[in-house]
């Protein structure tokens, strides 16, 4: 079989299916109208704040399945993994359509959805990236873009149907379509044979040197000092990324003052330039290199924090420049991180340990938004939260260096034992 012509087959399955399952951006769609008919339910008054410990659960239960169902891709292959992924997300969203409580929601769409979705996810992305040796910024680009155009592309749809019916006809349409489609691709995909090779392709000999003797374990990761830069990194390059995007709305109308279809306006601005992020920062990271993209990542993003610091009321030109510069750069990390670990722990068992590279980023989706509404609180401005995320992309800047020095030794040590 030519592994060479079918791996665009499966990076064009993978990337449907990241397309559904990026859905649980559209929460906020999902929230309002939940909120309405729970109340009316139970006669109380529930609001989307009340609602929004389910977004939270579903976001950080991801790493837990990414990990495991990593274990199983690695070895067995992409196929049932994904299967089972796509049940229990699209089954998940099935399920909260029968929802008639916070706690049940919590259940289906937060546990049960969240778990499926780090299943599917983090399978989809670390097998492309196996099948492109020769792409594998571009690949993690790609796949990761696919899941958050997501946030563009959905949320018109769920609002239609929600609009013309209500959240829980809207939960159960889309769980089935969802189940249908991931499940769907999942028959697309196929393992990565072992030491696979594009047709073509020899890998760079400088390439060859600086991976020699590399095929780590998660223990053997764990292990390395490489490791903690890198999750460190991330986690400084992901928190302002994840702190403006869980209030982009009303940082917008409290901040600038737009009105809400402007906020909206806003929200879909910065899911673009997320997207285009990664696919930018991909195809960059294969020539110049991972570190030195994600280098320039964090200097940007300072840049667009400091456009945002200095915006007002009706500064709508240097808000937008802002949001534009911190969405570029996170979708930056979000985009290389896959490749990146790929290149410094080896591919084989690359699904188990970016899913636990990927902890960085939980760590980031929960910090960022929580210091953004805790500075609010406290200041009832914005500002000292971006200046704080300011200070750890200068301490991601450093991060870098110190992933430079430790990586050249760490590379020595190997070559030395080969």
């Amino acid at each position: 079989m030519n592994y060479t012509k079918k791996r665009w087959l499966i990076l064009a399955a993978s990337c449907l299916a990241n397309l559904c399952l990026g859905s649980i951006y559209a929460w906020s769609v999902f929230a309002s109208s939940m909120a309405e008919y729970l109340s009316a339910l139970h006669n109380t008054v529930i609001t989307t704040g009340d609602l929004a410990i389910v977004y939270t659960i579903a976001n950080s239960v991801g790493p837990i399945t990414m990990i495991s169902g990593g274990w199983f891709n690695d070895r067995f292959g992409p196929r049932k993994v994904i299967l089972i992924g796509g049940l229990m997300f699209g089954g998940g969203t099935l399920l909260s359509g029968f929802a008639g409580s916070i706690g049940f929601l919590i259940v289906t769409y937060g546990l049960i959805g969240g778990l499926g979705l780090g299943m599917a996810y983090g399978c989809t992305i670390s097998s492309c990236v196996k099948f492109f040796p020769d792409k594998r910024g571009l690949v993690g680009g790609i796949t990761t873009a696919a899941y958050g155009l997501s946030s563009v592309i959905l949320p018109p749809v769920i609002t239609v149907i929600v609009g013309q019916s209500d959240a829980t006809f809207a939960f159960k349409i889309i769980g089935i379509v969802f189940m249908v489609i991931i499940c769907g691709c999942a028959f697309l995909t196929e393992k990565c044979p072992e030491g696979f090779v594009p047709d073509g392709w020899t890998p760079p000999v400088e390439s060859v040197k600086k991976t020699t003797g590399r095929d780590y374990n998660w223990k053997a990761m764990l292990q390395s000092p490489v490791f903690y830069s890198m999750i460190l990194l991330l986690t400084c390059g992901a928190f302002c990324g994840m702190m403006i995007i869980s209030q982009a709305s009303a940082v917008a109308s409290g901040m600038i003052g737009m009105t809400a279809a402007a906020a909206g306006i806003a929200v879909s601005v910065l899911a673009l330039f997320n997207a285009a992020g990664r696919l930018a920062a991909g195809w960059l990271s294969d020539r110049i290199g991972r570190i030195n993209t994600l280098t320039v990542a964090c200097v940007i993003s300072i840049f667009g924090l400091l456009f945002l610091y200095f915006s007002g009321a009706g500064s709508v030109v240097t808000f937008y420049a802002g949001i534009a510069l911190v969405g570029i750069c996170f979708g930056a990390f979000m985009g290389v991180f896959p490749g990146f670990t790929a290149d410094q722990f080896g591919a084989r068992n690359n699904s188990v340990n970016y899913g636990i590279m990927f902890i960085g980023f939980a760590l980031a989706g929960f910090f960022g938004p929580t210091i953004m509404s805790s500075v609010y609180a406290a200041d009832g401005v914005y500002q000292r939260a971006f200046l704080i995320a300011v200070g750890l992309n200068v301490a991601g800047i450093a991060l870098t260096f110190v992933y430079r020095m430790l990586s050249g030794r760490q590379r020595r040590k190997e070559q030395a034992k080969a």
